[in-house]
């Protein structure tokens, strides 16, 4: 049956969810890290579509949907969030045609920075990047501990004061050109107005030294930090804000490149998940040394 690749429409937005479900566990177990992937309201890729409906793309035949990819932009900044094939469809061809339509995204918008991150054990997918000029750069660990098992909190850290759209965004958009060297206001915008999730302004005395969003399941991120003699402050204090929000698990994703947050995570009692992969054009926000990202979607 013949192939056809379309833009996305909200309708398919859930059951492209429940694809890229199926791929992940299928890839997951396979490698013998059992299924990681649940179903989830597909609130960002709602907004992204409303925002840049460009980014978004189904892969089906007559049976129904077989791949989905969605990827967006901010600024000179591409993110490929989601590329998924359906099992039992992979090696056909599917995933170049919906790269494709991701990557002449990248080109329309004018990207100059390209990015997405993987699993470390992608081997496939990560061929076809490199093919298309994406290039792996460092590590990022999934990073997890139970609630009541973090110990030591009681160091130094910083103020931090919860945000507001109205007061803050000048400040975020600041944090995130020195951090990423690109603006993600509106996906500030995002954050700030989902009811699940708590964002912080972080100062030291009274200047703003970053900031950081807990999930209301104790997950961290994405964190930023103007300087990166900061980030191991602003770690200490997101670890401390996760465990207030009452969940029984605190986690995170922590950059390879990142040592400070690394040893801070061991010293907390946190263990390895799983690995994924920066991939990317070339090297941009100073090697995440200033930032953590929220997840391998948002980044």
């Amino acid at each position: 049956m013949a192939v056809r690749v379309r833009p996305a429409r909200m309708q398919d937005l859930q059951r492209a969810d429940e694809l890229v479900v199926r791929s992940i566990n299928d890839l997951t177990e396979r490698h013998a890290f059992g299924p990681m992937a649940v179903s989830r309201p597909p609130d960002f890729q709602a907004f992204s579509l409303k925002d840049d409906p460009d980014g978004l793309w189904v892969a089906e035949d007559e049976k129904g949907m077989l791949g989905f990819a969605w990827s967006w932009v901010c600024g000179d900044l591409w993110f490929l969030a989601q590329l998924f094939v359906s099992p039992g469809e992979q090696g056909g061809g599917i995933g170049r045609q919906l790269l494709q339509r991701t990557m002449d995204h990248a080109e329309s918008a004018g990207a100059t920075k390209k990015a997405l991150i993987t699993f470390t054990f992608n081997r496939v997918s990560q061929a076809l990047y490199i093919r298309h000029g994406l290039f792996p750069r460092f590590p990022i660990y999934g990073f997890n501990v139970p609630r009541d098992a973090v110990k030591g909190l009681s160091g130094a850290q910083l103020r931090s004061v919860p945000l507001d759209e109205s007061l803050h965004l000048g400040d975020l958009v600041h944090t995130d050109r020195l951090a990423l060297g690109a603006s993600r206001d509106k996906h500030h915008r995002y954050l700030l107005r989902d009811g699940t999730t708590k964002g912080f302004s972080l100062f030291s005395g009274d200047d703003c030294v970053g900031y950081v969003y807990i999930s209301g399941e104790g997950h961290i991120g994405p964190l930023a930090v103007r300087k990166a003699d900061a980030l191991g402050l602003a770690f200490r204090t997101a670890l401390n804000l996760a465990g207030e929000r009452g969940s029984p698990h605190i986690s995170a994703f922590l950059p390879g490149s990142s040592e400070v947050a690394l040893e801070i995570a061991v010293e907390h009692g946190m263990r390895i998940t799983f690995p994924m992969l920066l991939m990317s054009n070339s090297d941009f926000g100073s090697n995440w040394t200033q930032y953590l990202p929220r997840n391998p979607g948002f980044m």
